[in-house]
């Protein structure tokens, strides 16, 4: 990836160089962060998929506007490893949207490597997770199942994660000093989730 794509992702992405993002996994009695205080609009899921209980994927609404971005093939790749990996660890499809979800934030399903100076911490991968906050290796962390397993291994700790707002749920986990930014990739995860969950 270029210099200049990378300046440009990282700034749509709106990737936290201070403030802890994805700081480390949670312990047990982590609190939860307090969701933003954003009216829910209710969207329906356009992709339309056997199989695949649209309820589940937002089952409250979608907060504020809603992001889009179209996707390259290792975008794509990207998001259905994600799933893939949300299945394996035998979590729900809601848990595969605040995953994708929270990928789109965090690098847009890119697994960035290293960023230098661009980035004042050690965040990698497709959630930008931190080798020094105990997220594991630079390697398992640019492996995405191993980075979506470490993130569902946060989420699952969250109680009543289920039935938190996406970006709740996802600053839970991500410590990010952009907690209300996850919100806007909930209708495109739902949509990539109903589009692969059976695939």
């Amino acid at each position: 990836m270029n210099t200049m794509l990378r300046k440009s992702v990282l700034g749509v992405a709106g990737l936290a160089f201070a403030g802890g993002l994805a700081a480390g996994p949670l312990h047990a009695t982590a609190a939860h962060a307090a969701p933003a205080q954003v009216k829910p609009v209710a969207v329906a899921v356009q992709a339309d998929k056997p199989g695949v209980d649209k309820a589940k994927l937002i089952p409250h609404g979608v907060q504020g506007a809603q992001s889009k971005i179209d996707l390259n093939d290792e975008q794509v790749a990207n998001a259905k490893a994600i799933i893939a990996a949300t299945r394996k660890a035998g979590m729900p499809e809601r848990a595969a949207v605040i995953s994708v979800a929270t990928s789109l934030q965090e690098s847009k399903l890119e697994n960035l490597g290293h960023l230098g100076d661009r980035n004042d911490h050690d965040s990698l991968g497709l959630f930008q997770q931190r080798p020094s906050s105990g997220w594991g290796s630079p390697e398992q962390i640019t492996d995405p199942e191993y980075s979506t397993t470490a993130f569902l291994r946060g989420l699952k700790q969250v109680d009543g994660w289920q039935d938190m707002p996406l970006t709740g749920a996802a600053q839970t986990v991500q410590v990010s000093a952009y907690p209300d930014a996850y919100a806007q990739w909930e209708q495109q995860a739902a949509d990539l989730v109903a589009q692969y969950w059976n695939s």
